[in-house]
């Protein structure tokens, strides 16, 4: 079984909501599954890190940036007949 990401769901949260990854909307049944109240996607999400000491200091320092890829996950919905946006952390399972 393919390693998968998913997110937990914030309580207000209804039935309904979009959900984009790096600002493209994903689909469900196709990018994603929601199990209870859970978003499981089919790809891998991949997460920065802690940056270690040298990786920090080369930044701080200006002499390199950090490259490596960070998934963002935004959930857009409906709260108190207002638009909402949650951003959260995906985890692997």
């Amino acid at each position: 079984m393919e390693p998968t990401s998913q997110v937990e769901l914030p309580p207000d949260v209804g039935p309904e909501f979009d959900v984009y990854v790096n600002g493209v909307l994903k689909k469900r049944g196709v990018d994603f599954e929601v199990v209870g109240r859970s978003i499981v996607f089919r790809a891998q999400l991949a997460q920065e890190g802690r940056l270690g000491f040298w990786r920090w200091l080369s930044l701080f320092m200006g002499v390199a940036g950090t490259y490596r890829r960070h998934d963002t996950v935004d959930i857009v919905y409906d709260r108190a007949g207002r638009r909402a946006v949650a951003s959260l952390q995906p985890t692997i399972r």
